[in-house]
């Protein structure tokens, strides 16, 4: 017996819901479908009939042998009296009284008169099943349309409480984020101050208005999030989430283009609908480039779908009235293909950029990752964030998270040092893999990684040596590990020609010991190529080509553009650019070949201790050199 609830004691959740519509039916349906088998398969049991021939049929009405008929459009089918039966019988035939008789072609005029002179039973044209297989046929396709229907219609009704319907596909599919549910504030991002300065500011205005436009200010209509991957533009927009009293709702781009046409413009009229209902409030829009880029662009014209929903966005935020307080707030990662409309003022009033953090911003993210991370005692997150130069916020995450499963996979109590340079070692140079080279090839790649090693070692503009190893990694079969001293923004050209004479450094010292090349320096030759163009084409460190900045080493986006663009320069300036290049990558070659080959024995040496070791640290490779002087 069930306990009364108390009027103070909370009411507990049903575990055990009615069944729907459906479930409550589904026994009766199968109790029918079985009726009607059985029904079905109570047909199969009629009796047999034999066939006649016409003119014994004939013989037999005229003997009144024949008890009742059935007339057919092509047969004949009755029953015999007990005689006609007989009659039958001895022609090796069953003695069952239904026969079945096939009608001549062309009609018979005397076969009326002779069965009704006989006194025939005469019964109309039937198809010869049974009465219950007759409605069975009749009255089940019947059923099962109006089943079919009831069906759809109680989806389309569920959908319908649910907040959809069958024609729901214009509607938004913006998702509305409350500030009770979110666990996201702007506390747990950091390394971008300036952006949560800007954003701080938003937030201000829509909580109390009147202090800002006592002073004649709006709000503004758009906000443009740009930067790199993985530098925190959605976190950000989830952290707005959580401090936002306002309706927050988010959609990804992508999300507006469907199959049918109009359907992305009819779901940003129904975003921006309900936003204005619930103003002030947000609204998101991540990865804006899927649906903002150049309208007409390309090799075959624009997207007539994508530049509709463009379109309708672009009149949405361009038809605000200052009263309404909706922001539109985007995040995208190629603001270069956008379209110019898009980014003028009263659209997207303000762009802010993420960049990739530095040191300090790098070491306040680590920060907030390793919360609930158990760390040791020789955990240093400040030598952390400076060994993770070019590490984007996301990249960091990744970075707290594969130590804590290395110490896991490891079963440590705590994550230490070790752990955070193995998932750093994984992350930056790729997985280990066993691959087992032939001896030759083994000594080829050590010497190859100790050409590098030995020209970012020696080179006074070169980023700081770290690691080299011959252990298989990714894709490669060796790694040369630099890490830079500080964050670069700029770089000279001093570095750049020492950074190209490092990546030269393992097929020269192939030349050097080998006397000729292989396939190994592939990468490093793309490499070296791609970025001697880009000195020469676009920032001018050429004395023969001269302060030129031409469209040379760039990527387009859009082919049609690149393809209808005119080049911005003559055939001859292109034959003069590619003998610079040429002559460039030559010669700084003939340096490091020079230089390898007055460091024959300490390239030696080094490629013996990494054949030994396969992976040697920074002092060992400082202890190995100095102890090992320099060819005379």
């Amino acid at each position: 017996m069930t306990e009364p609830r108390r009027p103070d004691q909370p009411q507990q959740p049903d575990n055990n819901p009615q069944p729907t519509i459906p479930n409550q039916y589904s026994f009766l349906w199968l109790s029918a479908a079985i009726f009607l088998m059985v029904l079905w398969m109570q047909g199969a049991n009629q009796p047999q009939q034999q066939e006649v021939a016409y003119s014994e049929f004939k013989e037999a009405v005229m003997a009144g042998q024949v008890e009742e008929v059935t007339l057919r459009q092509e047969e004949i089918i009755g029953q015999f009296t007990d005689s006609g039966a007989s009659r039958f019988s001895s022609t090796g035939q069953t003695t069952s009284t239904h026969f079945v008789t096939l009608r001549p072609q062309t009609e018979d005029a005397q076969l009326l008169p002779m069965l009704e002179e006989q006194q025939v039973t005469i019964r109309g044209a039937r198809s010869g099943r049974p009465w219950w297989q007759e409605l069975i046929l009749g009255v089940v396709p019947w059923i099962l349309l109006l089943a079919l229907l009831f069906w759809f219609w109680g989806n389309a009704q569920k959908r319908m409480a649910q907040g959809g319907g069958v024609l729901d596909f214009s509607r938004s599919k913006a998702r509305r984020a409350r500030k009770e549910t979110s666990t996201t504030t702007l506390d747990d991002v950091a390394g971008i101050e300036s952006a949560k300065r800007e954003i701080g500011e938003v937030i201000d205005f829509l909580k109390s208005p009147d202090k800002y436009r006592r002073l004649g200010a709006i709000m503004p209509k758009g906000i443009l999030l740009v930067g790199p991957p993985g530098t925190g533009k959605t976190l950000l927009a989830r952290a707005i989430a959580g401090e936002a009293e306002v309706p927050f709702f988010s959609i990804s781009a992508s999300e507006f283009i469907e199959m049918f046409v109009g359907v992305g413009a009819a779901r940003v009229r129904d975003m921006f609908k309900e936003a204005r209902k619930e103003a002030p409030a947000l609204i998101f829009i991540d990865e804006l480039d899927a649906i903002g880029r150049s309208r007409g662009a390309g090799l075959g014209g624009g997207h007539d779908e994508r530049e509709q929903t463009l379109n309708q966005i672009l009149t949405e935020m361009d038809g605000f009235e200052e009263h309404e307080n909706v922001l539109v707030l985007a995040a995208t990662n190629r603001p270069d293909v956008l379209d110019t409309a898009l980014l003028r003022p009263g659209r997207f009033d303000r762009k802010i950029t993420l960049d990739r953090p530095h040191k300090e911003a790098r070491e306040a993210i680590l920060k907030v990752h390793v919360r609930k991370v158990p760390l040791a005692s020789d955990v240093d997150l400040e030598a952390i964030a400076a060994r993770t130069i070019g590490f984007s916020g996301a990249d960091l995450h990744n970075l707290v998270n594969e130590a804590a499963l290395t110490a896991a996979r490891e079963g440590l109590s705590e994550v230490n040092e070790h752990c955070f340079e193995l998932a750093r070692d994984r992350i930056t140079l790729g997985e280990e893999r066993d691959a087992k080279l032939p001896p030759r090839e083994r000594e080829a790649v050590a010497y190859h990684e100790c050409g590098h090693a030995l020209m970012a070692y020696f080179m006074p503009n070169a980023d700081p040596l770290n690691k080299v190893t011959i252990i298989p990694h990714g894709m490669a079969m060796g790694v040369t590990e630099q890490t830079p001293r500080d964050d670069h923004y700029t770089y000279t050209e001093s570095y750049l020609k020492d950074r190209i004479k490092v990546m030269l450094g393992g097929r020269c010292a192939e030349k050097v010991i080998y006397g000729e090349v292989s396939t190994g320096a592939q990468n490093d030759l793309k490499e070296a190529t791609a970025l001697v163009r880009r000195m020469i084409g676009q920032w001018g460190m050429s004395d023969k080509i001269g302060p030129l900045g031409l469209n040379i080493g760039e990527e387009h986006v859009f082919l049609g553009r690149e393809m209808g663009h005119p080049r911005e320069f003559s055939e001859k300036m292109a034959e003069l650019i590619d003998t610079e290049i040429q002559a460039q990558l030559l010669a700084l070659e003939k340096a490091t070949l020079e230089f390898l080959t007055d460091h024959r024995d300490q390239l030696e040496a080094l490629a013996r201790a990494t054949l030994e070791r396969e992976t040697l640290s920074a002092g060992e490779i400082r202890e190995i050199l100095e102890n090992s002087p320099a060819s005379a």
